[in-house]
């Protein structure tokens, strides 16, 4: 059964800050059947819920507010607003560097989730590239999953690479009881290594990212091993070689008319 087809807002922040109600429109017009926040751009989330259900599509999670520790209850409030059980967090490069900034980072992870899960919700985390170096030979990843055993998993499957190191197909069949969601995003897998980082705080890959469907990121090989329990399929591109609504277009159709996704059109 195919999944639905949804998409990261972040991918079209530039135009959201000045029209955030054209681009849900817009959105919708592709086909999308649901999205994913990633900020509320003066819309109340209980707001930004009727119309993105009045445009006929659904928030099957959000990256809006981001689970950091000492927010869980604002986390948990707009998640009731969004009508959402499950909360995002995630990490920066520093969080992994080493196996003590691994271990702190789990015992974060452990904390947070226990509190949302005795307020009835689920702890998901999104990866970068970082999370999939290696120590001593293992993925950071695995140390990780190991110290936070009640985590799910938001895959992202281009960044899972690790800029072309890893194979993404098989860290999605290792993680695949624990993933909830998948990110996909398409571009040239094989990176240079020194390309990438956090600037002012924001993610600045530095390498090249395509519409779905013309990078080298295995997608179809990816759809047939996707665990049954993701509820939807979420295109996002953080930046992309061509406009960017022609790009979230493209990847709609890639996605749809190859029969990888479900869309509403």
């Amino acid at each position: 059964m195919l999944k639905p087809l949804s998409v990261q807002l972040y991918s079209l922040r530039a135009r959201a800050e000045k029209d955030f109600a054209a681009v849900l429109k817009d959105v919708a017009a592709m086909g999308y059947k649901g999205v994913e926040p990633a900020g509320f751009w003066n819309i109340r989330p209980s707001q930004l819920k009727k119309i993105v259900e009045d445009l006929g599509m659904k928030i099957y999670s959000s990256h809006s507010p981001w689970c950091r520790g000492n927010n869980i209850g604002e986390c948990m409030d707009i998640a009731d607003m969004l009508g959402l059980k499950t909360i995002v967090c995630g990490y920066g490069p520093d969080d992994f560097k080493d196996m003590d900034a691994i271990k702190r980072t789990a015992d974060i992870s452990n904390r947070m989730q226990a509190e949302l899960e005795r307020n009835g919700f689920t702890l998901f985390q999104h990866n970068h590239y970082w999370e999939f170096d290696r120590l001593d030979g293992r993925l950071k990843y695995d140390i990780y999953s190991e110290l936070v055993p009640k985590m799910k998993f938001q895959i992202d499957c281009f960044w899972s690479t690790n800029k072309g190191t890893e194979d993404s197909v098989a860290i999605l069949k290792k993680y695949a009881d624990r993933t909830i969601l998948l990110h996909m995003k398409d571009g040239v897998c094989k990176q240079n290594a020194a390309n990438g980082g956090m600037v002012n705080g924001l993610l600045d890959m530095k390498v090249d990212l395509l519409p779905l469907g013309t990078g080298t990121l295995p997608i179809k090989d990816l759809i047939a091993v996707m665990p049954e329990q993701v509820e939807t399929v979420i295109v996002e591109l953080d930046y992309c070689n061509i406009d960017m609504t022609e790009a979230i277009a493209q990847s709609y159709r890639y996605m749809v008319q190859n029969g990888l996704a479900a869309g509403n059109k």
